[in-house]
């Protein structure tokens, strides 16, 4: 009951190729990511009472944090 070498085996090192795919797909799906992040903080800081130029800065900071959320998750996975 040894431990089992983890660079043994076919293929060790290699990563599967995840760019596959269609391109506008990726782009809409990043987009209704970003979309969603932003509308989510502004839907909470409408239920709070908040005021409507308050409600469009933290919409503005929501499609922001999504935007690098993308960013990051596409960095990370390429």
């Amino acid at each position: 009951m040894g431990r089992r070498n983890r660079s043994s085996g076919s293929g060790s090192g290699s990563r599967p190729n995840r760019n596959t795919g269609d391109p506008a797909a990726r782009r809409r799906l990043a987009a209704g990511f970003v979309l969603l992040v932003g509308l989510s903080g502004s839907m909470m800081a409408l239920q709070g009472g908040a005021s409507l130029p308050m409600v469009g800065l933290v919409t503005a900071a929501g499609l922001l944090v999504g935007g690098a959320l993308v960013w990051y998750l596409s960095w990370i996975v390429n």
